[in-house]
């Protein structure tokens, strides 16, 4: 590898590797609430023919990852504090902030075995741009980095997108692949998002502070001081701030402090060269994730780590379609491609035609439910909704066949709890109405609603009719006048027993009627 680490850093880092998923799920869920939760208010497998023209290396991106030639710093941390530009906040937080990370030296050490692979990316992203490199250490904040990070509001990646914001920036988000997750798209567009919210408030700290709160809130609470004559930088205005924004801030400010004098904190950088890690290879034609991780000879944790994006057990091939291998394993990957003889892929899609379960579809094709529901992620008791996509194993025939581009792009999987009934209704389209806000209104799927009425884009006019299905609620159950005179006599007799026991329980009354 060119980013070399101690050998007691690289054993480390691997045996964190090792854990896969299961790590992303647990010990970086617990880092990301770790630093989240923190907010005070006040200080303190088989084989086919070579394939040589399916594989291509992604020669820009290759290039694009080279350290720049004015460029001189052989560390990257020497790189990253040189290149700080955002002014130093000092207050009570900053310090809280400071004391607090400071004292909790192995959980900035697990964060930084996680993000090594990504740093020289970030920077070199960011220097291309001449954006301050104090915003690489942002997904500390954000992610603990980890790019399998999911919020309690939906926020996912490394970056912490939001659904709606990155569709905004070209973040697709679908049954196969989730942008928001990807190392090299989301890491672009939150870089683009950062470089529009300082060109909007021409402040640094103002721009972090709409990144967390939203720019529009930014924007309300600086006409607000404004309206005042008050002044208007992070500091004046974080009175109005919510409490987890009030402490963004600092909180960058304080991993800062101490990735800028490490020593003062008891904190043994692992040395990070300043060279790229990774590098972009193109593929065309469908892979397997186990398979491409076994061609490129690196730990599956390992593979998922650098292409988190990829939600399902199969890469869909295409043009537009590249994945990341660390450097020094391409020249492993290309030769181990050029000689496999195996089928590449093992998945394909099923289009779902009505409602079933999984265990009805499954008998009907000959399929076990339980791999069907397993690699679909589909919860137990639960309907696959017609008009959905699923991923089912490949037959012997269909071996050499790809997922079509735009069913990988455009495929749903809606399920619905079993049991459930619908009932059709009819609705106007109101002036401020679009598939999202219906969506969430009468709790469906945008998809659905495409489904229902053969809605070919998402653009919807105002007066349009549009017929939807919403779940019924079951109907309270009617009772006769002998069951209504029994049952309101029991609950007499009930309450008349509860009395009596509180009467004769010393001071529970006074407690009662306290």
């Amino acid at each position: 590898m060119r980013l070399r680490l101690s050998v007691v850093a690289i054993s480390s880092v691997f045996a964190l590797l090792s854990q896969g998923t299961a790590f992303a799920r647990e010990d970086g869920d617990d880092l990301l609430k770790l630093s989240k939760n923190l907010s005070v208010t006040e200080a303190p497998k088989a084989s086919l023919e070579a394939r040589p023209n399916e594989l291509k290396i992604d020669d820009s991106e290759r290039h694009a990852q080279e350290p720049s030639l004015n460029i001189v710093e052989a560390d990257l941390w020497s790189r990253i504090r040189n290149g700080y530009a955002i002014p130093n906040l000092e207050n009570r937080l900053v310090n809280h902030q400071t004391e607090w990370y400071g004292a909790r030296v192995d959980y900035l050490k697990r964060i930084i075995q996680r993000g090594s692979r990504y740093l020289y990316h970030v920077v070199e992203a960011l220097d291309k741009r001449g954006m301050p490199t104090d915003l690489a250490l942002l997904p500390f904040i954000e992610s603990a980095f980890n790019p399998n990070a999911i919020s309690s509001a939906k926020a996912s990646g490394m970056w912490q997108f939001m659904p709606a914001t990155g569709r905004d920036f070209n973040l697709k988000q679908s049954l196969f692949k989730d942008d928001r997750r990807g190392v090299l798209d989301s890491t672009e567009a939150a870089l683009d998002y950062l470089q529009r919210l300082y060109n909007m408030f021409g402040d640094w700290q103002l721009a972090l502070a709409a990144y967390n709160w939203g720019e529009g809130s930014v924007q309300r609470a600086i006409k607000r001081q404004q309206a005042k004559g008050l002044p208007i930088d992070f500091d004046s205005l974080s009175a109005q701030m919510p409490a987890e924004t009030k402490n963004y801030v600092p909180k960058l400010q304080a991993v800062k402090n101490i990735i800028g004098n490490p020593e003062q904190f008891g904190l043994n950088l692992p040395p990070l060269e300043n060279s790229p890690y990774f590098t972009s290879v193109k593929k065309e034609k469908d892979i397997d994730v186990e398979l491409a991780a076994r061609l490129a000879d690196i730990p599956i944790s390992e593979f998922k780590a650098l292409n988190p994006q990829f939600n399902r057990p199969i890469i869909t091939g295409g043009n537009n379609t590249s994945i990341l291998l660390p450097i020094d394993k391409v020249a492993t990957f290309e030769d181990n491609f050029s000689n496999w003889k195996g089928p590449l892929s093992s998945w394909t899609t099923l289009n779902i035609q009505k409602s079933e379960r999984i265990e009805t579809l499954a008998s009907r094709y000959g399929y076990q439910a339980d791999i069907v529901r397993e690699v679909n992620a589909i919860p137990a008791k639960t309907v696959i909704k017609a008009g959905s996509t699923i991923l089912v194993p490949k037959s012997d025939k269909a071996a050499d066949e790809d997922i079509p581009a735009h069913i990988a792009e455009q495929a749903q999987l809606n399920i619905e709890k079993a049991g459930v009934s619908t009932r059709k209704i009819a609705i106007k389209v109101g002036r401020k109405d679009n598939l999202n806000t219906l969506a969430k209104r009468y709790k469906v799927s945008v998809a659905d609603i495409k489904s229902w009425n053969k809605l070919r884009s998402e653009k919807l006019v105002a007066g349009q009719k549009l017929e939807l299905q919403i779940a019924t609620k079951e109907k309270p159950r009617s009772l006769s006048e002998k069951q209504l005179a029994s049952k309101k006599n029991h609950s007499t007799k009930a309450h008349s027993r509860s009395i009596q026991k509180a009467a004769n329980t010393p001071g529970r009354r006074h407690a009662r009627k306290a």
